[in-house]
């Protein structure tokens, strides 16, 4: 691991904390897969796998913002567990009902329910801001969490698919539920590196009810929910793709390759220091996460599919890195969990969208066509990316801690 990743472990608690992060995050690239393949083999309707997994990624977007609220003022340990059982609970009684063969409004049901999970990438990149705020280590820490993002999603599919195809369908986000509960469970027992709450009345006083209101954030989070379709429609299509192609486990390793493109440039990205401004970055990544969506169209066979995916997947990480460097700048310090949590939410929403309309577009037309979603997507993306730069590039609200920074944006803009 070069240096400047290695100092970041030198505060006490950060490897722990991490280690409960990753397996926590498990879930997050393994049950929407993992219903996906588990559906489509159980009743063989992809419309239905795509609209259960779009039904979790919504009530995520529903409820993972009202959670994070709740740990910005109660603190993560009294938040996550409850939150966490919900979603356990309701994870159980969707393999319970896949299993058995219950009505389909019970499939949904317990996919509402699974939406409680709470953001556990929020969570640990408020433990690093608490650590690093105001240093050159905080970029450094964002790097290794998209790092750490990345590796979920290249380990996470790979397990969630091959134990659902080569075992039992349920086998993939059985596992998912048990690493969820490993993962908050532990880190909730690390109090030492626990964010401070901020109480109910500190936090109306710096940012009013909803961290949603500052402008910077409602451009991130719009942008990002079409991002998200991207991301929700190579999921589905993928797996459609190669189930055409006769090799249906392949879609684990083309999507790992996807984003093992994301975490080899994440990696070199947490080593650069960048000078200018940051939503230039931000936007030409969301340029070229769209332009790399146009070989998909031409995809014949796995392997190129799985070259088109490593290199589109280059891309992500240095936007989702630059894109928590803007929400550092754009929301109050008593809401950043919030803030996160709403980037996150309009990925999640963007997951539903495109995984749902995926699904209908593969049985429709077939997996060829499905591959249409994405690159109308990220065309979605860079037009609200551009219509909204203009937000991201004025100087954010004053917050406290950030005054030096702040005023050294304004002279920028005004240069």
């Amino acid at each position: 691991m070069p240096s400047p990743y290695r100092a970041l472990f030198a505060a006490p608690g950060s490897k722990a904390f991490s280690a409960a992060g990753f397996l926590g995050r498990m879930p997050l690239s393994m049950m929407g897969i993992g219903v996906v393949t588990m559906v489509s083999q159980l009743t063989g309707r992809y419309g239905l796998a795509g609209a259960l997994s779009a039904t979790i990624a919504l009530a995520a977007a529903v409820a993972g913002p009202q959670v994070s609220r709740l740990v910005d003022r109660h603190g993560q340990r009294r938040v996550l567990r409850p939150a966490t059982l919900i979603s356990l609970v309701a994870g159980a009684l969707l393999l319970f009902a896949a299993h058995y063969g219950w009505p389909d409004w019970v499939l949904f049901v317990a996919c509402v329910g699974i939406g409680c999970v709470p953001s556990v990438g929020a969570m640990i990149r408020a433990r690093w801001a608490a650590l690093y705020r105001g240093t050159p280590q905080l970029h450094t820490a964002y790097s290794f969490e998209s790092v750490i993002d990345e590796m979920c999603f290249i380990f996470g599919p790979i397990i969630s698919i091959g134990l659902s195809t080569a075992w039992f369908p349920e086998a993939g986000p059985l596992l998912a539920g048990c690493f969820l509960a490993v993962g908050v469970f532990w880190l909730t027992a690390q109090r030492s590196t626990e964010p401070a709450p901020h109480p109910r009345e500190k936090h109306e006083k710096q940012g009013g009810d909803s961290a949603l209101r500052t402008p910077g954030l409602q451009v991130l989070v719009a942008t990002f929910v079409a991002t998200g379709a991207i991301f929700g429609a190579v999921d589905v299509v993928t797996v459609a793709f190669a189930d055409e192609q006769g090799h249906k486990a392949a879609a684990s390793v083309v999507l790992a390759l996807y984003a093992a493109g994301s975490c080899a440039a994440g990696l070199v990205f947490g080593l650069m220091r960048f000078k200018g401004a940051p939503e230039r970055r931000w936007l030409l990544g969301i340029c070229a996460m769209a332009v790399s969506m146009i070989p998909l169209l031409l995809v014949g066979n796995l392997p190129f599919l799985a070259v088109a995916l490593f290199v589109s997947g280059m891309a992500v990480a240095p936007t989702m890195i630059t894109t928590m460097s803007l929400i550092e700048e754009h929301v109050p310090r008593a809401q950043l969990t919030e803030g996160m949590t709403w980037v996150s939410t309009g990925l999640a929403v963007g997951v539903a969208l495109g995984s749902s309309m995926a699904g209908w577009v593969i049985d429709a037309a077939g997996a060829d066509a499905g591959y249409g979603v994405p690159a109308v997507s990220g065309a979605v993306a860079v037009a609200v990316g551009f219509l909204g730069y203009r937000r991201l590039s004025r100087p954010a609200p004053r917050r406290e801690g950030t005054v030096e920074q702040h005023s050294e944006r304004e002279e920028r803009h005004v240069a």
